[in-house]
């Protein structure tokens, strides 16, 4: 694995990690945002399923593959959150956005789908 990729891998270990001390730390304080607040645990939720997603992807030795595969849930994560200020925020301008992100990420998602199925290596079968 090259030393690129290790630091990417890393650095995303390491995020993964602060944002649940992050966590973490709001729950010993007694912060109790997410128990009080539905709407912050949906938001959260998507942050946690697009960590798990994302320190999922193994390295298939192509940068721009892994790129392309950690980019993924990185722009499902913004339309999820953004279909979450759809169902929930009141403020005109931030709704205008969230349905920008919306499709602006999706079409991004398809490109990156795309991109990779004409990229992507064929396996050699055994």
């Amino acid at each position: 694995m090259g030393i690129k990729w290790r630091l990417a891998v890393f650095l995303v270990f390491l995020y993964a990690l602060a944002m649940q001390a992050l966590q973490d730390d709001s729950h010993m304080r007694g912060g109790h945002q997410q128990a009080v607040d539905p709407n912050w645990s949906e938001l959260n939720a998507s942050m946690q399923k697009m960590h798990i997603a994302m320190a999922s992807v193994e390295p298939s030795g192509d940068f721009d593959v892994d790129f392309v595969h950690m980019m993924l849930p990185h722009h499902q994560a913004a339309i999820d959150m953004a279909k979450t200020q759809l169902l929930h925020g009141t403020d005109p301008q931030m709704r205008r956005l969230a349905q920008e992100i919306i499709t602006d990420q999706q079409s991004e998602i398809d490109l990156m789908r795309l991109w990779l199925n004409q990229h992507m290596k064929p396996r050699k079968e055994n």
